[in-house]
């Protein structure tokens, strides 16, 4: 009898405790894992922190370059991937399912160097960008940078280049600057991702190329602007469309997506943009999420995430040294997001 007893109180209270256990929503038990861009890392980690004080949802983001946030997505090992640089159709055809490519900020590359006694502001081209990455231009001293930096003291220092090493979006975007204005970079160079560079030393992610950069006297390198605002780092004068020199800003960054022509994939690099305020070596940045989702709360997380992102999110982008979406391409991206779904219905609840 005592055991027939027992048995009934263990299975009462078993089934009891089967009954009570999800005490949280099951939104806040979601966990979301992403891969990829290192231009976005400062404003995706406050976007997580925040989110996740709002609704409970972790966000891990692992910022491994955008190179490696398409491979991760095409991969499936993560539920988002991140990049700088929009998928290339034969990056799409390998997914098998449709990816969107959701812009979530716009921001600057910025040109910084490591020169003694000069602060920001050395004026610079494409023409002559392309030729110190390709080694061409050689010392600092050399007269095509110094005619067009007059009553600047520039010293005859070996100019040391430096890249970065792995496959990144802030790369596409700076030699889809120097391919668009010089056609001699397009045709040896090209724009990518990771290019065969000619000349420099290569330094792995954001970090690397400005460690480098900040140690080593006469080097030059490109990193994102919040990156170098953060870090103060000088960063260069850049000759835009109009041939305007402008420094690196938000309201330079807006002013090229706001000139921009965004077609419907949002595959759009609004480098050297048109406008007396275009800076001219911006871009947007791009989340990479699969159309039609395998996992229903993920999937759920995800979308919710992602509308939060294009409309709460935004408020956070210039204190971290990005600029803000258009509102009217905010429009269209609340169409795309209605779009993902699981088993054919919409993630997204009404809004």
């Amino acid at each position: 009898m005592r055991s027939l007893k027992s048995a009934f109180v263990a299975l009462l209270f078993g089934t009891v405790g089967l009954v009570t256990l999800p005490s949280t929503p099951v939104l806040a038990q979601a966990a979301l894992t992403g891969a990829g861009a290192t231009f976005p890392e400062p404003i995706y980690s406050r976007w997580f922190s925040e989110y996740n004080k709002k609704t409970g949802v972790k966000i891990n983001y692992q910022a491994i370059g955008s190179g490696g946030g398409i491979k991760q997505i095409l991969a499936k090992t993560v539920d988002f991937g991140a990049s700088d640089a929009a998928m290339s159709d034969e990056d799409l055809a390998k997914a098998g399912k449709p990816i969107l490519m959701i812009p979530t900020v716009a921001g600057p590359v910025a040109i910084t160097y490591n020169l003694s006694g000069i602060a920001s502001g050395l004026k610079i081209n494409a023409y002559i960008l392309a030729d110190i990455f390709q080694g061409r231009i050689k010392k600092w001293n050399d007269r095509r940078i110094m005619d067009i930096n007059p009553g600047v003291s520039l010293p005859n220092v070996d100019i040391q280049v430096v890249h970065r090493s792995d496959g990144s979006g802030t790369t596409k975007i700076f030699t889809d600057y120097l391919s668009k204005v010089d056609s001699g970079w397009a045709t040896r160079i090209g724009s990518s991702t990771a290019v065969k560079w000619p000349t420099g030393l290569g330094g792995k992610g954001t970090d690397g190329v400005a460690s480098l950069v900040k140690q080593t006297p006469g080097a030059i390198g490109y990193v994102e602007y919040a990156y170098a605002q953060q870090n103060q780092l000088p960063v260069a004068t850049v000759e835009n469309y109009n041939g305007i020199f402008v420094l690196p800003s938000l309201a330079g960054a807006s002013a090229a997506a706001d000139g921009a022509v965004v077609p419907e994939n949002y595959r759009v690099f609004i480098t050297n943009s048109k406008g007396k305020a275009s800076y001219p070596i911006s871009g947007f940045t791009w989340l990479l999420v699969y159309q039609q989702q395998d996992d229903a709360t993920k999937g759920k997380a995800l979308v919710d995430f992602l509308w939060w992102a294009i409309h709460d999110g935004q408020k956070f982008a210039a204190s971290l040294n990005y600029a803000d979406l258009p509102p009217a391409l905010v429009k269209r991206l609340e169409k795309s997001i209605k779009t993902i779904t699981y088993n054919g219905k919409s993630l997204l609840a009404q809004k």
